[in-house]
């Protein structure tokens, strides 16, 4: 059933009254008898009135400028998703004066990072839309920021002990948890699980954590871990080299190794080494439909891959700012998005047009 549009002048009819005082009370301005505002609360409320806040963006013609402190994608194909997201938020946005300026920075620098977020300051936008991968570097942004009065979403890493206006992206907890569950259904035997972070500082990456967290109370939890060895590495390595020596130390100090849960979009550096030593029964589950992930997934190396749906994550960002700036709506501190669990089998429907 189509909802009935009210109308100030459907409630100052029904008020035996003017518009005008209809828009003092909703407005709260200007002196209104107490009877008489009385009267109009309860028709507002007996007719379920709202405001028509679209209406009322669009006569205000103000320009709304954002800003998008997010990673290069050029360096790294994950962020190629979140800034689709907020680029398709802005064209759908533009009709209300909405402009993204975006700040990118090198994802594995902190130098390139502070910088960009110093410009943000000179900017002074309305609002914010920021991927805080450098956890120490940006705690003292937060601060600034909000003494400037800049609202900000955080998106992909969630922080503790900020007060952004949201987080939007994953559950981490969650999301390691998950990976431990579906990896168990491929372990058959007693064995070692590695928790692979791949080219991260993990010290600087609160979200890794959180997610090694998960992984590991979820053996804990089942009362497994006595049967699987849960082990943690950090690998890096030049993007020239690859992970393979690093691999091979592993692999010799643990010969039952079963399975490897890569905590970023990097399971395809994962992948190609299984590939080219025919390790066919060792595990691999990770993140993120990028186009590596995609092949070795497709090839029955990576057996699983958990979408967190960057591109909705930079999408919603841009949206809950213009829902607060323009729309006046109240905003939940989370919004946490849907963990897809994808297999080859199911890959092409998570790859239509956005």
């Amino acid at each position: 059933m189509k909802k009935k549009i009210v109308r100030i002048k459907d409630i100052a009819e029904k008020a035996q009254t003017s518009k005008g005082t209809v828009d003092r009370v909703l407005h709260n301005r200007g002196r209104v008898a107490d009877d008489v505002r009385e009267r109009i609360l309860a028709i507002i409320k007996e007719l379920n009135y709202e405001p028509n806040l679209i209406a009322q963006s669009l006569k205000s013609q103000r320009a709304f400028n954002l800003a998008a402190l997010i990673p290069d994608p050029n360096l790294d194909s994950y962020w190629e998703a979140p800034h689709a997201g907020l680029e398709k938020a802005e064209k759908e946005l533009r009709q209300y004066g909405v402009h993204i300026s975006k700040f990118i920075f090198n994802s594995h620098s902190e130098s390139s990072f502070i910088a960009k977020a110093k410009e943000v300051i000179r900017e002074h936008p309305d609002g914010l839309l920021i991927a805080p991968i450098f956890y120490k570097e940006a705690l003292p942004f937060f601060k600034e920021w909000a003494d400037m009065g800049i609202p900000y979403v955080l998106f992909n890493t969630q922080i503790e002990h900020v007060a952004p206006l949201c987080y939007i992206g994953q559950d981490s907890y969650r999301s390691g948890s998950l990976a431990a569950k579906i990896l168990r259904f491929g372990l058959h035997s007693p064995g070692t699980v590695l928790v692979a972070h791949v080219n991260e500082d993990i010290s600087n990456s609160a979200h890794l954590i959180t997610k090694e967290d998960g992984f590991r109370n979820y053996f804990k939890g089942e009362k497994l871990d006595g049967t699987f060895n849960v082990i943690s590495r950090e690998i890096n390595f030049p993007d020239e080299e690859g992970p393979d020596k690093q691999l091979d130390e592993i692999r010799a100090q643990h010969p039952d190794l079963g399975a490897v849960y890569v905590t970023n979009s990097k399971a395809f550096e994962v992948a190609a080494y299984l590939e080219k030593n025919a390790l066919k029964d060792i595990k691999l589950v990770g993140y993120d439909l990028i186009e590596h992930n995609q092949h070795y997934l497709n090839k029955g190396i990576i057996d699983f891959l958990i979408n967190q749906n960057p591109l909705g994550q930079g999408y919603w960002g841009i949206h809950q700012l213009a829902n607060h700036l323009i729309f006046k709506k109240e905003i939940p501190a989370i919004k946490f998005l849907p963990l897809d669990i994808i297999t080859r089998e199911n890959l092409d429907y998570y790859l239509d047009p956005q």
